[in-house]
């Protein structure tokens, strides 16, 4: 196929993927692209650290986030092809065939022939991937065009094979504190483009504590609780949401028994 009518078409998946990304939960809206503006791991991305001199000087290693949900495995791997000028791939290993990493593997050599531009393949829940998966992405990790990264919540050392586990590197990931989870939330409450600051909300004191606390450390939850409570909470005679303490409660709850549902429905 031309290389104009690939560019073309890379070019129509961005657009695809800015509009998708518009209807997309607040948790994903909010995803910084920057290290500037990613919050928590300080012992991986304050200046000197490892993972911070690793991306500075645009030299990435084949790598396995481990933390616990809502630690930023996803954001952190988007900022990171973000600053190196990569192309992201995410995937999730429960969805995905090896048809599907082959065929990522050719476009990525593709991409790198018409552009140079390399591919971060992000695998989610790489620990669900079977032995032949491994085997497979094994063959990415030495020729310079597909720079992988997993993330995982379980023990690699135990759910990923050998070979592939020589070849990475296990980076851990700590749990937000309470302060990077309450600065998560303002942050999204303030922006208009990305966040929900065209809402105009505001939460009533022990409402904003309760979300920190039910949160238990995973930013995805605060903010999708937080996009919930914003939805159904009506605008007063001031044209503000005033988020109450019931409002979170009850989108908390809500939220929960969505994903359970789901988790049956993939059973």
């Amino acid at each position: 196929m031309p290389s104009v009518v690939k560019m073309n078409m890379e070019m129509f998946g961005k657009y695809a993927k800015q509009q998708q990304l518009q209807q997309a939960p607040l948790a994903t809206r909010m995803r910084p692209k920057t290290l500037y503006g990613f919050i928590g791991q300080k012992h991986l991305l304050a200046k000197g650290r490892v993972l911070q001199r690793a991306i500075e000087s645009d030299h990435i290693p084949p790598m396995i986030f481990w933390g616990p949900p809502g630690s930023g495995k996803t954001s952190l791997a988007n900022v990171i092809a973000f600053s190196v000028g990569a192309y992201f791939a995410p995937i999730n290993a429960v969805s995905v065939r090896v048809a599907d990493l082959r065929k990522i593997a050719v476009e990525a050599k593709e991409r790198y022939q018409i552009s140079s531009r390399r591919t971060i393949l992000f695998i989610d829940d790489i620990h669900l991937f079977s032995e032949t998966q491994q085997d497979v992405v094994l063959l990415f990790i030495n020729n310079g065009i597909i720079i992988l990264i997993g993330a995982t919540t379980e023990n690699p050392f135990f759910e990923v094979t050998s070979p592939l586990l020589s070849r990475m590197r296990v980076i851990p990931l700590k749990p937000l504190t309470e302060e990077e989870i309450r600065i998560l939330i303002s942050r999204a409450t303030t922006d208009i483009l990305q966040g929900i600051g065209d809402l105009k909300v505001e939460l009533q004191q022990n409402a904003l504590e309760q979300l920190i606390k039910m949160s238990n450390s995973n930013a995805r939850m605060a903010l999708n609780t937080l996009e919930i409570a914003a939805l159904n909470t009506p605008v007063d005679t001031k044209g503000k949401r005033m988020i109450r303490l019931e409002a979170i409660e009850d989108a908390f709850q809500k939220l929960r028994s969505k994903q359970y549902l789901h988790l049956v429905g993939t059973m």
